[in-house]
This record gives structure tokens, sequence and C-alpha cells, in this order.
């Protein structure tokens, strides 16, 4: 399995690929996912163009079940973040079966 990227690794792509230089491409990349924490908080969902949305959802309280007694419990309602991938990218990693 390759190994992951890196942020440096990242930011030196990005920096390569747009023509600045590292210290202008990592504070891009800062202030974007600055943007996009804001604007989830404040709107309840982020679009990333090309890549997804950032959405805030909120989770009814439930009943659950203790896995070490089997006792049931009360799970509180709470917010989450979920992540929603781009149809276009999604088919461009995972391509569609063929009918």
């Amino acid at each position: 399995m390759a190994a992951k990227m890196t942020q440096s690794q990242m930011v030196k792509e990005l920096a390569a690929a747009v023509g600045v230089p590292n210290k202008v491409a990592k504070s891009f990349m800062i202030a974007y996912a600055e943007m996009a924490v804001r604007e989830t908080k404040k709107n309840g969902m982020c679009v990333l163009p090309g890549v997804g949305r950032l959405v805030r959802v909120d989770r009814k309280a439930r009943m659950g079940r203790n896995p070490a007694t089997g006792e049931a419990i009360k799970i509180p309602a709470k917010k989450v973040v979920k992540f929603r991938v781009a149809k276009a990218v999604k088919d461009a990693i995972v391509p569609p079966k063929k009918k």
C-alpha cells in the first residue's frame, strides 16, 4: 500500500501546480479549511466545489445497549458533521459498475 500524503507534501504539490511559494500555498490551505469550518458552523453546510460538502446533522436521542453488560442505555441527542463526496469524485476514484 502506498504511503499517505503528508501536509508538507500536499503544500509542495499545490505550490508547484499553482506556481506560488510554499508559504502562500500553506496559508491558502489553512484559510480554506478555516472557511469551511466557519461556513459549516454558521449555515449547517459548506460546499467544497469539485470535492464534496460538509454537512452538520442533528442526531436524535435514542436507546442503545452497553456491549459489555447488555444493559440498555439512553444516548443523548447531538450534532455531528458528515462529509458527502461529490459524485464526480466518487466516480473518478471508484468507477461505477457497468450493467
